[in-house]
């Protein structure tokens, strides 16, 4: 059994620049616990960066009591994304959010920045640096419209939102730290005042391995995981075992419940970025990113009225991406819609566990007017899985 220690987010930390950080000592992911969403193997590093060429940056703000907000960055190859865009898709679960960006990836099919995520009121700054960065690439010295893929979830529960403290700066230290190697999780870049089902959310990552006729591809998923719901983990009802969820004062049988905690509320937003190396085109990435939506219910989501639940997808297929004003006609292969069904699992999977990594990872974090916020009991949750028979002790990859 996993001994729990307290771990507290303690103020005064400097802005720090974050990758690969080890996990603290109380925290473990999903599956070094036994919790292994789905049925193919996850990939390596279990993360959105074992789709190769695929590069994660994070820029931590953990100021004084006040400031709980960073940036996370996924860069999608390790070129000029300008100069070499990849196909991409957008879909959208619940609108009550901004997206920056996605009218264009909706009409063209391309994304041709790096995919920022931040707070709800950085993403105008985040903008601004992305377009920044962009012009200031070698190769785009003629560069005039750039559009720049921000994304967002609002932290204002836990961080100063109104004093805007993320800068240009930080966008781009958070793109240029992206590193392929493993990712940094829980109260991190623009997790790190993010809040799930009543719980410390944050960011959350993992990935799978799915065949595809006599091929196997990558499929990765990066989460910003801030919204509510009844949360459920493997199947097992644990926001109502632990007596922490939304409607909570809605059950005609609350014997059931343990000790009332105070209700996770069923607002809040998703962000979900999706990863592969499958030479798919942006119709069928489209249908990818609406698996990573979906997935979202496996974790017992409400899809609330305040919920802003966004899924971006792209392939990093080499053969897919379209240089920059090419005119030419040219050949590509594409995977024919048959041959998605191991790829839309493994989003379906990916995300699930993202989701969970999120949330075992996080810390309870200390914020705004002294507010806390505490992190998913691990080991009481161990219980419940156990309990239903679903811990997986050979769960790990």
């Amino acid at each position: 059994m996993i001994r729990r220690r307290a771990w507290v987010l303690l103020p005064a930390l400097a802005i720090l620049t974050t990758h690969g950080m080890g996990a603290p000592p109380d925290r473990r992911r999903a599956r070094d616990v036994g919790v292994a969403p789905g049925v193919f193997a996850p990939g390596a590093r279990n993360s959105i960066t074992d789709v190769a060429g695929v590069k994660v940056g994070h820029v931590t703000r953990s100021e004084g009591d006040r400031v709980r907000t960073g940036v996370t960055a996924i860069v999608p190859h390790g070129g000029n994304v300008f100069q070499q865009k990849v196909p991409g898709a957008v879909f959208v679960g619940n609108a009550f959010g901004k997206l920056a960006g996605s009218t264009q990836v909706e009409e063209l099919g391309t994304i041709e920045t790096p995919v920022v995520l931040t707070n709800t009121l950085a993403v105008g700054t985040a903008v601004e640096a992305v377009v920044e960065h962009v012009l200031s690439l070698p190769g785009n010295e003629s560069a005039r419209s750039v559009n720049a893929v921000v994304g967002e979830t609002n932290d204002g529960g836990l961080n100063d939102i109104r004093g805007r403290h993320v800068t240009r700066h930080d966008v781009i230290r958070a793109i240029t730290a992206a590193a392929e190697g493993p990712v940094a999780e829980g109260c991190v870049g623009a997790g790190t005042g993010c809040e799930a089902f009543g719980w410390k959310g944050g960011i959350g990552t993992s990935s799978r391995v799915v065949p595809s006729g006599e091929r196997r591809y990558t499929v990765g998923v990066l989460v910003q995981a801030n919204y509510g719901g009844v949360l459920t983990i493997a199947g097992a009802p644990v926001g109502i075992e632990l007596g922490k969820h939304a409607f909570r004062e809605a059950r005609a049988d609350r014997r059931r419940e343990r000790e009332p905690r105070e209700a996770g509320p069923a607002d809040g937003s998703c962000m979900i970025v999706v990863a592969t190396d499958a030479p798919l085109a942006s119709r069928d990435l489209k249908r990818l990113a609406a698996r990573g939506v979906f997935a979202l219910a496996r974790t017992g989501s409400s899809f609330s009225n305040g919920s802003g639940d966004f899924a971006i997808a792209f392939s990093t297929d080499p053969s897919a991406r379209v240089s920059h004003g090419e005119r030419a006609v040219r050949e590509r292969a594409v995977l024919t819609t048959d041959a998605l069904d191991g790829l839309f699992q493994g989003v379906l999977e990916a995300t699930e566990e993202a989701v969970d990594n999120a949330l075992f990872m996080a810390q309870t974090t200390t914020g705004r007017d002294g507010r806390r916020v505490d992190a998913l009991p691990i080991e009481e949750v161990v219980r419940i899985l156990e309990k239903h028979g679903l811990i997986l002790r050979d769960a790990r990859p």
